[in-house]
């Protein structure tokens, strides 16, 4: 696999009070097959989607302080350089370039509007081996209310290329790398919870979000809003069963023009 360049999101994972209730909930929901827990590493259990890599699970400490939440790592070559480039820009150090195994480097941090996020230096494992299909990692939007810390810090950190939607009723980043889009900023306003926390909200591809969603309820998950149509693909925020926020999305039901971003 071809390394991907600095700043791409390379791997997801999601941590869970119960374990075994979260590998039956996106088990079902995405056909996840699951690898065998590591008790060497905190039981943490990579899923794949036809033989590909696509996620991991691992349980909560009991007592933490964060609620259930998926989380993104960025690539980096360099993971000293990346967490020295967060310190120097205000960003919070979690865990500080940890060698896990013979895995990679991995950095965890807080950005100064809240966010947490990871950066990963591949060594055996160099992230996700499936993107963009069913049941894969297909976008991310990193949301937050203080949107001019965010908006300093992550191009500091990362090699993003910067553009703005230009929407009087959304105000909304994309960041690309070489030209291509990796992800995006988003300002929560009024229309989430008054207590919600920033957070990453990583979408995950499907072959019908009105099913997968009817599937997210049967299972003990909630709606957040919508289904929205967008030139992106039909979407839809969600919560499973253990309160950790997702995202829908449909990228072959596309509808809309795309917008501007300059």
């Amino acid at each position: 696999m071809a390394v991907r360049p600095e700043g791409t999101p390379c791997w997801a994972d999601g941590m869970f009070p119960d374990l075994a209730a979260a590998k039956s909930f996106y088990g079902e929901l995405f056909g996840w097959t699951f690898g065998e827990s590591s008790e060497e590493f905190g039981h943490y259990t990579q899923a794949s989607v036809d033989g590909g890599t696509v996620a991991a699970l691992m349980p909560q400490e009991p007592g933490a302080e964060r609620p259930p939440a998926w989380n993104l790592y960025f690539a980096t070559p360099d993971a000293r350089a990346t967490a020295a480039k967060i310190r120097e820009n205000g960003g919070t150090l979690i865990a500080d370039s940890v060698e896990v195994g013979g895995f990679g480097t991995m950095v965890v941090a807080q950005d100064p509007s809240g966010i947490h996020f990871s950066a990963w230096q591949p060594a055996s494992h160099q992230g996700f081996e499936r993107t963009g299909t069913p049941g894969a990692y297909a976008w991310a939007d990193l949301c937050t209310r203080e949107v001019r810390k965010a908006d300093a810090f992550f191009p500091s950190v990362f090699p993003f290329e910067v553009k703005r939607m230009e929407s009087d009723q959304v105000d909304y980043h994309v960041w690309s790398i070489g030209g291509e889009p990796v992800a995006g900023r988003l300002r929560m306003t009024d229309n989430f919870p008054a207590d919600a926390p920033p957070f990453i909200n990583v979408y995950f591809a499907v072959a019908g979000v009105d099913a997968a969603v009817a599937t997210v309820q049967r299972l003990g998950g909630q709606l957040l809003y919508g289904p929205h149509p967008s030139p992106f693909g039909r979407f839809a925020p969600v919560m499973d069963q253990q309160g950790a926020v997702f995202t829908l999305i449909d990228p072959a039901d596309k509808e809309g023009e795309t917008p501007t971003f300059s």
